[in-house]
This record gives C-alpha cells, structure tokens and sequence, in this order.
C-alpha cells in the first residue's frame, strides 16, 4: 500500500478517522443545542467530506461561491445556501440555479433584491444581520432591516428565509469563555432581530448563525433555527489556539519535505511556501508564525520549537536545523486557506494512503 512517504510535496493530507470523528462530534454538538446544522464547504470543497455530512443528517449546505453551488448542486446537492451578499449582476445566474434545486442567497441592500425580482428568481432569501463583526450586514435595530425584510416578503418570485450572520469576530477571541461571550452576543441580536420582525407582522422562518469557535464554545441557542461553521471538519492551528479543539482532532496537514539546513543559522528550508500554506499569520494572541509542525502527528504531539516563521512563494523557513529529506506534517493556521491552494486531498490512515479526492477549487 502507498504511504505518505512516497508522495510528492508539498501535499494535502486529511486523516479520514480524524475527519469522521469531527463530523460526528459537530452533529452531535448541533443536536444537543436544538439547531439544524447546514455545514459551510468551503473548508474543505470536497464532494466527497460533503456527502459525509449530509449521511450523518444534513439537510442543506452552505457554500461560499456561485462556481460552488454549481459543483455541489451538479453532484446531487439539492439545498444550498451562497452565503456571500449578491451581486445585483448575478441575480440571473441565482434564478437559473433556484430554478434547478432549493436555492438561497443572502441580501443585506435593496439593489439585488430588485434584480433577482426582475430575473422572476425563484429563490429563498436571508438578509445579513450584523451581529457585532462589521464586515456586513444590517444594523439589527435600523429601519432599513424592517423596510428591506417587507420587500422580500412582498416579492411574487421570492421566498423570504429569515435572519442570518456570522459570528467572524469569534477568530479574535483570546480566550473559550471570550469565544462563549461572542456566540451569546450573537445568538442574542439574532433571536432580538427576528422578534423585532414579528413584531412588525413578518413572518421570520429561519435565524442562521455560527461560526466552529462559537460552536464549541456558546452555550445555548435557543431562539437560532440552523448553524453554518465549516472549520470542524479539518480545524488547524487557529482553532487550537481558540480552544476549539486539540491538535489531535486536526485532520488536515500538509506534507512537505526539508530540502536544506543550516546548523549555523539554525534553520531549514521546507518545500511548502505561500502557495501550500497562504500566509495566515495565525491568531493575534499566539506567537506568531505560518503555521506549526508536528512532533508526532499520531500522538498529536506539535514540536516546541519548530515553526514556520518566514514564506516565500514556494519556499518555507523553520526555526530550526532539520534533517535535509525528512518528510514533515505541518498544521497550517487556517485550513481553509491552505485547502484551496491545492487541487487534491490524499485521505489517509496514519501514514497509508487510501484514497485521492478533488478539490473543487475552481471559479
């Protein structure tokens, strides 16, 4: 059987034990809190995991860009939601694709409401809240989230969705109990929003929400109807440091190769740069670096003092004299980031290779 030492690097490992037990404690953990879970692809862009999540339950997935709606939808996904604001000038390309499968998309301004109205799009429609992040999204007690939820309402073509947010800010918790302040903050303008609707006679179906750190970490939902986080099926080192999870529960790695060392400088040279990595500097709380090595990715061990502290486009600097040739397992800060570099995943059995998956990386 191939192992991991025989593959070329840098290369994209997910661990599939690692991968299913993560898969399995995050529908559990949506489970106990009373939500529906809706998993967010574009962690991992891969059919294969997809479909992993929606046997465990599912009944719908998030996606992140029309090309993957596309893809998922084309492989048997028949409810998605793009969870990025529409552009007014692909309100037509969302109507094609509502008219295929059950197909959202999220809103938080009139001008792309008016468009998908004029595409006759036979979607469902969120309309971003924000709920303390201020990346997008409606103020939660502003007129215009009443004003623009009446014209949802109103549209012929247009099922009206509900509420929906991301608790993004939860990446820059210091601290689990941090994290659990920003999933109640959210939690709480979410829930306050949608009763502020109802009070004005809408008819609010869904309240969507979440993030993998508030997941872990919130500890009640009530008022929430479904959760969209996307890490936990990989984590990486940015949920470590968040306390997420440990480094035992992060299936995705990336292999790479010590192609040159110095004793003198106290460094080496690995084949995973920018390119395999992207150049996420980690959480702001933790020492900063491009990503961590493994000690024993069995024991889920992280090396003390092995980091990648320097990229370029191919290359990676560790602060530390190994091996030229020794094949090392990096955790990247953000798995996200460091999937779309490549093209495929080697899914393994501690160091056996038992199968290639595509990663749909395309736009």
């Amino acid at each position: 059987m191939q192992t991991i030492y025989d593959l070329p690097t840098p290369a994209l490992l997910v661990d599939l034990s690692v991968l299913e037990r993560n898969l399995r404690r995050m529908k559990e953990r949506a489970d106990g809190l009373g939500v529906s879970l809706r998993p967010h692809l574009k962690t991992h862009k891969c059919v294969e995991i997809a479909m992993a999540q929606r046997a465990l339950g599912s009944p719908g997935v998030t996606v992140s860009t029309l090309y993957e709606a596309r893809v998922f939808a084309a492989h048997g996904f028949d409810d998605i939601t793009w969870a990025f604001p529409l552009a007014a000038d692909r309100a037509a390309d969302a109507a094609a694709l509502g008219r295929e499968i059950r197909f959202g998309v999220v809103l938080d301004a009139p001008e792309p409401l008016a468009a998908l109205e004029s595409a006759g799009a036979p979607v469902r429609v969120w309309i971003k809240v924000d709920c303390g992040y201020g990346r997008a999204g409606l103020d939660p007690a502003s007129d215009d989230l009443v004003a623009l939820a009446r014209k949802v309402d109103d549209a012929a073509s247009l099922e009206f969705a509900g509420l929906l947010s991301h608790s993004g800010h939860a990446y820059h918790a210091r601290s689990p109990r941090d994290a659990r302040r920003i999933g109640e903050q959210e939690r709480a303008v979410m829930s306050g929003a949608a009763e502020r609707l109802r009070a004005a006679g809408l008819d609010v179906p869904g309240v969507s929400t979440g993030s993998t750190p508030t997941m872990a970490h919130v500890a009640r939902l009530d008022g929430v109807t479904e959760v969209r986080p996307g890490n936990y099926a990989t984590y990486d080192y940015t949920q470590v440091a968040l306390g997420s999870c440990t480094p035992a529960d992060c299936s995705a790695t990336i292999l790479a190769t010590v192609v040159s060392s110095s004793s003198a400088r106290r460094r080496s040279i690995v084949d995973a740069g920018a390119l395999a990595l992207s150049t996420d500097r980690g959480p702001a709380h933790a020492r900063p670096s491009y990503g961590r090595l493994y000690e024993s990715y069995g024991q889920g061990n992280l090396g003390h003092n092995a980091r990648l502290i320097s990229l370029s486009q191919e290359h990676g600097i560790v602060d530390a004299p190994l091996p030229v040739g020794e094949k090392v397992r990096i955790l990247p800060n953000h798995s996200c980031l460091a999937i779309a570099c490549f093209d495929a995943v080697y899914v393994v059995d501690g160091e056996s290779v038992l199968d290639v998956w595509r990663v749909w990386r395309g736009r």
